[in-house]
């Protein structure tokens, strides 16, 4: 997921793509669209923001069917599971107030203007912006989060800035972008123990935000 820059993999990325998908990406996606499904309005229209294969999207829609989904990315992948439109990374190429969730999985870190897109993202949106991203608290958590971009997005030529924020700058950035957090859970259960005791451990977060 995230946005994405040319990459040509070699032997061992294919390889690390191969058992990534195997053994962390399947569980990721299906826990993840769970949790999804419970903060999205049914009947919503969803805008999945750096959409990348489409996979959380396309099983949150089979979770809760009345969502009407589309996507964006700058390079669309071809296998892409959900209708998904380029978009140049930095203007969301949709009226304003057109969508009633504007959503974020996973794509917030990969880009150095994170306030910038939020703003875009209030802009398109009715009510509602959801973000599922990473909390950063010290050096530790901070190499554990690189060393999971870099395995789970290497591979897939993900552009890799590790952009990760604390709650403290999270929360002044949603209040620079005038959105106020309706709900937010740090408990995501994303991998299997004992993965989970080291790449889980509140490094992950889902915050539904209300524009203000």
């Amino acid at each position: 997921m995230g946005i994405m820059t040319p990459a040509e993999p070699g032997a061992e990325l294919g390889a690390m793509k191969f058992l990534h998908e195997r053994l962390i990406f399947r569980r990721r996606a299906r826990v993840l669209a769970a949790f999804l499904a419970k903060a999205v309005p049914a009947g919503a229209t969803v805008l999945d923001a750096g959409c990348g294969n489409g996979v959380v999207s396309h099983l949150l829609r089979q979770i809760a069917p009345s969502l009407s989904i589309q996507g964006l990315e700058v390079m669309p992948r071809p296998s892409c599971l959900i209708q998904c439109a380029v978009f140049d990374g930095v203007t969301i190429p949709l009226p304003n107030d057109s969508i009633d969730v504007c959503m974020f999985v996973d794509v917030l870190h990969h880009t150095l203007n994170i306030e910038e897109l939020l703003k875009e993202a209030r802009r398109v949106a009715r009510k509602y912006i959801l973000i599922k991203d990473h909390l950063c608290r010290n050096r530790l958590d901070r190499a554990v989060l690189k060393f999971m971009d870099w395995v789970g997005n290497r591979a897939y030529g993900v552009r890799l800035v590790y952009n990760y924020k604390t709650r403290k700058e999270w929360d002044r950035i949603f209040s620079s972008c005038g959105l106020r957090i309706a709900s937010w859970n740090s408990r995501l259960p994303l991998y299997p123990p004992p993965f989970n005791w080291l790449f889980g451990r509140r490094l992950h977060f889902l915050s539904l935000l209300e524009k203000g």
